[in-house]
């Protein structure tokens, strides 16, 4: 659910051209203050820590993901695959205790949920080459 969250915050920035690098915490603008009260703590725990790391490296983020998606630019991705591709790349490259299987899966299933039926390949195809980057990063160093 965190996850759910953070995309739908992130979507919702991101669509009015409100999402800045850096920017600092928001109140869930897609909720109403009936569902912000009912959400569980560690939900919302988890979706600020994931707002918050994406926030903060926004530019790194978008900068993987424009290497990678070499056929369309980061401007032309979707704009909810987009932002579930950052989530994704801001948990594989900061969060040490989620397993990349994990980040990949998630990624994955809330691409095939939101998104258009094919564009969950898209995601898992780029993530995927990621997660082999960094884990040959990581072996080398």
């Amino acid at each position: 659910m965190g996850r759910e969250l953070a995309l739908s915050t992130l979507y919702a920035l991101d669509f009015n051209g409100e999402l800045v690098p850096g920017m600092g915490p928001v109140d869930f603008p897609t909720l109403s203050d009936e569902e912000r009260e009912q959400l569980d703590q560690e939900t919302v725990l988890f979706a600020r820590f994931l707002l918050a790391g994406t926030f903060d490296h926004l530019e790194e983020i978008d900068a993987w993901i424009s290497r990678f998606s070499i056929n369309r630019p980061l401007d032309k991705i979707d704009c909810i695959d987009r932002n579930i591709l950052r989530i994704s790349v801001f948990s594989l490259l900061h969060v040490r205790d989620i397993h990349s299987n994990v980040v990949i899966t998630e990624a994955v299933r809330l691409s095939q949920e939101y998104s258009r039926e094919v564009n969950y390949k898209f995601i898992n195809g780029i993530l995927d080459s990621m997660r082999k980057e960094i884990d040959d990063n990581a072996q080398n160093s």
